[in-house]
């Protein structure tokens, strides 16, 4: 399965990181709840994982959060192999944003 990794920087502390992604996976499942399904997300102290299937194909990844950055790993399926590059780019803009001050 093809991986992707990506890190974004942050000045929110490990705590509300954390919260702010726990809040856009809820949004997501809300807003595209015709095209995501079987939504599973597991969290610890310094980050969680998480899958769901869209479109029929399995994605799931883990995140790891520390004070300062987050390091999204994602694993997809062959077919979305061609898109990688897309997939980082729009996860490290979605990041960026939600991780803003």
């Amino acid at each position: 399965m093809p991986k992707s990794t990506v890190t974004v920087k942050h000045q929110l502390g490990r705590d509300e990181a954390i919260n702010r992604i726990k809040g856009l996976l809820g949004q997501a499942k809300e807003q595209y709840g015709d095209r995501i399904t079987d939504l599973k997300e597991n969290w610890s102290d310094t980050g969680g994982t998480f899958s769901f299937k869209a479109m029929g194909f399995k994605i799931s990844g883990s995140l790891a959060v520390s004070d300062t950055d987050v390091v999204i790993t994602g694993d997809y399926p062959f077919a979305a192999l061609p898109f990688k590059g897309t997939i980082e780019a729009t996860l490290r803009e979605r990041a960026e944003r939600l991780l803003q001050p």
